[in-house]
């Protein structure tokens, strides 16, 4: 018999529609439920390509017994994370702040009206010998107190409310300014994490560290960095490993495209197979930067082959991309990448087989569950690795037979924001202007199908998107913040591809800036809130102020203030930046890779947001291709018929331009 879930939108609610726990939606109808009757609330939240959520749904949440415990002395309410990111934020930072630790599946015990005073993430449905409380056991513990110590948990989720609201306080920050000395402290600490045999920052699970690349890459191209040729080897040498290493390892997928998670190894050779939009966003956007530093084959083929992923795999009928695929197929994680070489023989043919097996190490061994392999290619050689593309298209191929792991259908704007900015950086780079032609109806659907007027004026967002069911839930920082960072970089390089078009998605970033400092700024203090005044659901309102898998909203307002101030001049937006400044000192010394996206924003800034005005008919193509052939930094395009405008290009940093030029090399040398 299914429960209140059947009916949701959502396919990690639906998942657990047949479950015999007696689910609530996360709303206003649970909060009630849980007053009525005096009960205590069980929050658990997950997302549908999560394999551990899988396993404990399997384990506890399936099991009659334990679910009747469950309905008993709870009201038990699941959560996708993905539609309530702000839901997520809040359980997810008590959590750490309760056992040290975080993840998904997320439990939390809260009191009826959502204080959370206990919680933590995977439990098993027996004594294993892991020194993890059985979930049945811990239930019944919880239950049993709450009934005899409801006082002391008042008091308990008082306390961690009140340390979560000092969480908003940026940490270490000390109210002086951030100078370019300590970004290039930063850096430098960053740096010291890095593991130099394999690439990456830190010991395994590893994690994609895309923000902490591009702020690398942003101090690599700096003046500074060039006065210091220690520093420039170092990071030379830290962005390139890293690079080289996803792209070889078996995070990324070599045979069909796009990256998983993270790796479970420090070697990036074991993913946990999930593949979430949002890393696939920020990664097109890395490898095409480093592309243009450093001119590696293997990255433009990492960038080519995660779009063609995307386009393949994650496209919805509406155009956009869809969030993730499922890490379990056949009830199995990852069965649908992994191989054995008889299976290749069968594809290839022996000749070919034992070649493509020594090129991805596919062995009778195997390197996975079950004596399969997870493929990773072992060659510095990229010529060796084009060679083997007509191999891996017929691997590919008999691949996409197989029973293929589930694709959660959601469109979320926040990731579809970071895929538009990721492949306009790419389409540019690359030269694909069928890439920049995808960013544009991508941004322009999203515009359509994701924002609404309120009666103020102000442009107000959803963030969740489901076909034939509209766009839902209200927006957050980061929907408002990574769609205007994503809609102004589209707006820098669109006019290569639709002349004066750079102006439509400018102003419609300034539109969802002015709804960000009416709904969601704090008048007291720098930075802003995770969710808008008026939402009035939750416990209490957050900052963010640490990158996580993605970046913190107030980071990506950083570069959001720093572009739109060198394109207007409008000193409001460099009031805003200056603002925002201080909060960072403390993060830049203690923390840098967790604040990597503001601070390669602040790096940006103070090398300088560069504007190439165009003016009369000019040779479009032959700039960009002059353009690409330097190291990425922050250009703005701007196609003008204004009168005072000479023909030709022209070239302004800051206040200073320079004279105009008819010679697009000319111009980009001077860069």
């Amino acid at each position: 018999m299914s429960n209140r879930l059947a009916e949701s939108p959502s396919l990690y609610l639906r998942q657990h529609a047949e479950n015999p726990v007696d689910w609530f939606p996360w709303g206003e109808e649970a909060l009630a439920e849980a007053s009525r009757q005096g009960k205590p609330l069980l929050i658990s939240i997950g997302y549908s390509a999560c394999h551990w959520c899988h396993v404990m749904a399997h384990e506890c949440f399936e099991d009659p017994s334990i679910a009747r415990l469950m309905n008993q002395h709870f009201v038990c309410v699941k959560v996708d994370r993905e539609e309530h990111p702000d839901v997520d934020q809040i359980y997810m930072e008590a959590v750490q702040m309760i056992t040290q630790r975080g993840g998904w599946p997320l439990n939390v015990f809260c009191l009826p009206d959502g204080r959370p005073f206990f919680g933590g993430t995977y439990f098993p449905p027996e004594d294993r010998g892991q020194g993890l409380v059985p979930w049945p056991q811990l239930i019944m513990r919880i239950s049993d107190y709450f009934q005899k110590n409801r006082e002391e948990l008042e008091e308990n989720a008082d306390n961690i409310l009140k340390n979560m609201a000092e969480g908003n306080k940026p940490i270490g920050a000390t109210g002086d300014d951030l100078l370019s000395k300590d970004l290039i402290t930063a850096a430098e600490g960053i740096c010291t994490q890095h593991d130099d045999e394999w690439g990456g920052f830190g010991e395994a699970p590893k994690f994609p560290p895309s923000m902490s690349l591009n702020f690398l890459l942003g101090i690599r191209g700096t003046a500074a960095c060039d006065a210091k040729p220690a520093l420039a080897q170092r990071l030379d040498q830290v962005i390139q490993l890293t690079l080289k290493g996803m792209a070889h390892g078996g995070i990324f997928d070599q045979v069909g495209g796009g990256f998983s998670r993270y790796s479970v190894d420090k070697l990036w050779l074991i993913p946990h197979f999930e593949k979430m939009l949002y890393d696939n966003g920020l990664l097109l956007d890395a490898y095409a930067k480093g592309w243009q530093r450093y001119r590696d084959p293997m990255f433009r083929a990492v960038a080519e082959e995660t779009v063609t992923w995307l386009e393949r795999e994650m496209r919805s009928p509406e155009g956009a991309w869809r969030a993730a695929l499922d890490a379990d197929s056949e009830g199995e994680e990852g069965k649908y990448y992994v191989w054995r070489p008889e299976q290749i023989a069968a594809i290839l043919g022996k000749e070919d087989a034992e070649i493509f097996c020594d090129a991805y190490n596919i062995t009778d061994k195997g390197n996975f569950e079950h004596g399969t392999t997870n493929p990773a290619f072992v060659y510095d050689s990229f010529e060796k690795r084009e060679s083997l593309n007509e191999l891996r298209q017929k691997v590919l191929a008999a691949r996409q037979k197989r029973t293929t792991p589930g694709l959660d259908e959601k469109i979320l704007l926040s990731w579809n924001s970071l895929v538009v900015r990721g492949l306009a950086e790419a389409a540019f780079a690359f030269g694909h202007r069928e890439w920049m032609t995808r960013a544009i109806e991508v941004a322009d659907w999203l515009w359509e199908a994701f924002t609404e007027t309120d009666n103020d004026g102000l442009i107000r967002l959803r963030s969740v998107y489901y076909s034939g069911e509209g766009a839902r839930y209200n927006g957050r920082l980061d929907d408002y913040a990574w769609f205007a960072e994503a809609l102004l970089t589209l707006s820098g390089k669109v006019d290569w591809v639709e002349p004066s078009a750079s102006a439509r998605y400018q102003e419609r970033a300034v539109k969802l800036v002015q709804t960000i400092h009416a709904r969601f700024a704090d008048p007291h203090a720098p930075g802003c809130f995770f969710t808008a005044e008026d939402q009035t659901d939750l416990v209490t309102r957050k900052k963010t102020w640490f990158d996580n898998a993605t970046p913190a909203g107030n980071s990506a307002l950083v570069h959001v203030y720093s572009a739109l101030y060198a394109l207007t001049g409008d000193a409001n937006y460099a009031a805003q930046l200056n603002a925002l400044r201080p909060a960072y000192t403390g993060l830049a010394t203690r923390a840098p890779g967790a604040a990597a996206h503001a601070l390669a924003g602040f790096t940006q800034d103070a090398v300088g947001v560069a504007v190439i005005k165009i003016k009369g008919k000019q040779d479009l193509s032959t700039l960009r291709d002059a353009l690409s052939k330097r190291p990425w930094r922050p250009v703005f395009l701007r196609t003008t018929d204004d009168d005072a405008q000479p023909d030709g290009f022209q070239l302004c940093v800051a206040k200073q331009c320079l004279t105009p030029t008819q010679d697009p090399i000319e111009l980009a040398e001077n860069l």
